[in-house]
Formats: structure tokens, C-alpha cells, sequence
């Protein structure tokens, strides 16, 4: 029969585990947000639709991701998993510019002219990307604390909502303007940041219902009470 303190040691590997899970899809999410965020697309929700950049798409699956980790890691843990990120970022920086300053070779499937007007022109959007993900992220994670001790760790519709409109608000403004100031006009820009933010508004209040299952189903596999979280 396995004792306590072992199957203590079993759930401390689980823990672990998902956390590296979460942080990895987040990486990845963040990642490709980056990379696509150049393409843009028009989304028709049947109620509305939305103008925006297909970075757009993945990148409520962060905020999701980082309420997860606020929620049963801590702000410390989930800030980690933000730094992460942005050190991922850095990198997919340097792999591009490495890409293209090596000549293609005659029989590439893809040359240089190619490569670069889908990457070269990503040096702007993900040094966008990059300002407003760490202002955003940390903005959330603040936030979504602040409600959370206010709250004592009731109503967490609220926290999930709250910090992340508000994150999302200034995550798409910074990352329009640094893309568009001093190339498009003032009401371009305006109207991407208006269906940009909207539209992470209406994923932000879609992932409630995600958000509630994957707490309830956490804090039943690791028999965790009201607000409290997993030690790592």
C-alpha cells in the first residue's frame, strides 16, 4: 500500500506536469500569433464581422491559458510562463533573420523574395507583438489577482472577464499602433483596434464556460478548496 508522503510526491509530479503542458501550449500559441499576425482576414460570426489579424485567432488562447495558471499556480508561476513566452519570441526573432540572411538555393521550394515578404515583414509585427504581449500579460495577471483577493476567491467569471477585456483592450491598441502609426490613417487604425478588441471581448466571454470546466476538473483531480493553489 503506498504510503502519504508517496502519493504526495506522485501529485507534486502531476502538477508539474501540467504545468509544463499549459506553458507549452501558451509558447505555442504565442509563437504562432507571431508568425501569422501579418495576414489580414475578415471573420463573419453571424452576428458580426470582424476585421482583423490573423494573429487574433490563437491569441485568446493565452489569456485562457494564464487565467488557468493564475487560478491554480499563482501569480509567480504564471508570471514565469509569461517570461517564457517572451524569450520564445526573442528566439523565433533570431531563427527568421538567420533564415534570411543566407541566400535560397536554386532548387528551394521557396526563394528569397518569398521568404522575405512573408518574414522580413514580421520584424515590426512581432517587435509589436512582443511590447504589448508583456504589458498585456502581466496586466492580466495583475488584474485577475486583484479581483481574485478581493473576491476571496469567489466569482471567478469575474476575474477570467474582467482582466482580460481590460488586457485584450490594451494588448490590441498597442499592437495596431506600433504596426500601423505612421503608414495607415487614423480611422484604419481605429477600426482595427475596435473589431480586434470586440472580437477578443466575445472569445473572452466564449472561454467562460472552458474556463469553469477545466478549474472544476483541476481542483477535483487535486482535491484543491476555494482559491487555494498547487505548489510547485
Amino acid at each position: 500500500m503506498d504510503k502519504p508522503e508517496d502519493a504526495i510526491r506522485v501529485q507534486d509530479r502531476q502538477g508539474l506536469f501540467l504545468y509544463i503542458v499549459l506553458g507549452a501550449l501558451f509558447v505555442a500559441a504565442l509563437v504562432t500569433c507571431n508568425l501569422v499576425a501579418n495576414k489580414f482576414i475578415s471573420v463573419n460570426l453571424g452576428f458580426a464581422e470582424f476585421q482583423i489579424s490573423a494573429g487574433v485567432l490563437p491569441y485568446p488562447l493565452t489569456f485562457l491559458i494564464t487565467d488557468i495558471l493564475s487560478e491554480v499556480y499563482g501569480r509567480k508561476r504564471t508570471n514565469a510562463i509569461v517570461f517564457s513566452g517572451f524569450f520564445a519570441s526573442l528566439l523565433v526573432l533570431g531563427i527568421l533573420y538567420a533564415g534570411s540572411a543566407f541566400p535560397a538555393l536554386e532548387q528551394s521550394p521557396v526563394n528569397d523574395t518569398q521568404y522575405d515578404s512573408v518574414f522580413r515583414n514580421s520584424w515590426r509585427g512581432i517587435g509589436a507583438s512582443m511590447i504589448a504581449y508583456l504589458v498585456a500579460q502581466f496586466v492580466d495577471v495583475r488584474v485577475f489577482h486583484f479581483w481574485k483577493d478581493l473576491t476571496k476567491g469567489k466569482h471567478l467569471w469575474l476575474r477570467n472577464n474582467f482582466s482580460t477585456i481590460f488586457s485584450q483592450f490594451l494588448d490590441t491598441i498597442l499592437v495596431t499602433t506600433v504596426i500601423f502609426a505612421g503608414r495607415e490613417s487614423f480611422d484604419f487604425i481605429a477600426g482595427l483596434v475596435w473589431d480586434g478588441w470586440l472580437f477578443k471581448v466575445t472569445c473572452a466571454l466564449a472561454d467562460t464556460v472552458l474556463i469553469y470546466l477545466a478549474i472544476f476538473a483541476i481542483r477535483n483531480y487535486f482535491k484543491l478548496g476555494r482559491g487555494e493553489e498547487i505548489k510547485l
